[in-house]
């Protein structure tokens, strides 16, 4: 018994570690390291960071990426991006490299730097979307020049112990791999070049390692039920109770309560969850051959406003979406055939922000699906979502013995079995 436990807690283990999401199973964000072109003294390399996660962006205050350097090399100059430190350059009289540091930390530049600052894909302030929101925005990228005396393809040495903060931590990265070097095609298209050499390093994020703790909880209602499920009490700990300020304190109108802190901790309005997100499920309209659901998503941070946030659902019945009316919808098939995945997201420019707690804190809307008899109908069905995701976290769910019941599938008080017994012998009785 004891080695079947010890086996189960490896197993455990081992998930968080590889950080497998069943809805994501293939998510990771990739760093592309393409060396252009030697120098007397090293290699002018371009850095690309493509966040392949489906449901789960680089938000502000975008990422971080550290290394240690194998060798005793210099970064001489940056576009796109920079060091936080600069770090100990006395040896070097005349040019003076842009980082010595042997663990350099880089981060993006913010937008509206000058022209000659800028690389492709830069200067986004390192926020990154999702690939499965946008392809095309998953993408933050720029140039460094390397000096190391002596450096070419045969003595290069790869950095190694990589990092990734996007933001705070979750993320853990693999070794640098040497992988067949990058084809590019030219602006008009008519000529490919490729890359002296290319390593990549692989990053994959687990929500166990990020917090002890869930950021989001979900609610339940529906139309025939009036008892609302909530959220379970202190759903994402409650280590921020004392803290928490109420929805009419005069501490709300002090300035810099609303400024975000450098460490990202929340100011969460005081609740019986204390989430800093809530999202509620509501089974608005049954139809025959359709039926509504309402979608809320509310923020109770004070600190942080969601930019380009997502909302990934599995549900059976989000193999047919008729219509969604306020958000955007994408399907996600993790699995090919399996379509019972959904990402809900904001429209540009009208509800892709989520605003900090207050009377503006939340978006909605409205989903119509149609009823399918063979994979879901509401005769013993299941109106509700098996998982929910909030910005690539999973939201803990309310213990399903507390799920507003449906008309059909109510509890029936049966009789006991000595309750039977008797009723039958008495009307045998009678008889």
């Amino acid at each position: 018994m004891r080695l079947v436990i010890s086996a189960f807690c490896l197993l455990v283990l081992f998930s968080y570690a590889a950080a497998y999401d069943p809805l994501d199973p293939n998510g990771n964000v990739t760093i592309k390291w393409d060396v252009m072109s030697w120098t007397p003294d090293g290699y002018v390399a371009v850095v690309t960071i493509n966040n392949f996660q489906t449901f789960r962006h680089i938000m502000n205050p975008g990422w971080t990426l550290g290394w240690s350097w194998a060798k005793k090399e210099v970064i001489w100059s940056m576009v796109g991006a920079q060091t936080t430190e600069q770090g100990d350059c006395s040896k070097f009289k005349g040019n003076v490299p842009h980082c010595c540091k042997k663990t350099p930390t880089v981060v993006d530049l913010l937008p509206g730097v000058p022209y000659n600052q800028q690389f492709t894909n830069c200067c986004k302030g390192g926020v990154v979307e999702a690939w499965g929101q946008d392809p095309s925005a998953a993408v933050s990228a720029f140039q460094l020049s390397v000096g190391q005396a002596g450096t070419s393809n045969k003595t290069v040495k790869l950095p190694k112990n990589f990092t990734l903060q996007a933001p705070g931590p979750g993320y853990t990265c693999g070794p640098a791999k040497i992988v067949p070097s990058t084809i590019f095609l030219t602006p008009d298209k008519r000529r490919k070049t490729q890359a002296l050499m290319t390593w990549n390093v692989t990053c994959t994020y687990s929500q166990f390692l990020a917090r002890k703790n869930p950021s989001c909880c979900v609610s339940l209602s529906t139309f025939y039920n009036e008892t609302i499920t909530p959220c379970p009490s202190c759903a994402c700990g409650c280590q921020n109770k004392k803290n928490c300020v109420k929805s009419d304190s005069k501490l709300l109108s002090l300035v810099g309560v609303h400024t975000p802190q450098k460490d990202n901790e929340p100011l969460l309005q005081c609740t019986h969850h204390m989430c800093p997100i809530r999202v509620h499920w509501h089974v608005k309209l049954n139809y025959k051959d359709y039926w509504r659901v309402k979608i809320a998503i509310t923020n109770f941070n004070y600190r942080m406003n969601y930019s380009l946030w997502t909302l990934a659902v599995q549900h059976p019945n989000l193999n047919n979406v008729t219509q969604v009316f306020s958000f955007d919808y994408k399907p996600v098939n993790p699995y090919g055939s399996i379509n019972d995945t959904g990402m809900f997201y904001g429209m540009k420019y009208y509800n892709d922000l989520l605003m900090e707690a207050g009377p503006r804190g939340n978006v909605q809307s409205d989903v119509l699906l149609k009823k399918d008899k063979d994979t879901f109908t509401f005769k013993q069905g299941w109106a509700f979502p098996r998982k929910v995701y909030f910005n690539g976290d999973e939201c803990m769910m309310p213990p399903p013995d507390s799920y507003p019941f449906l008309p059909n599938s109510a509890r029936v008080n049966l009789p006991t079995f000595p309750a039977f017994i008797f009723s039958l012998l008495f009307r045998l009785a009678i008889w």
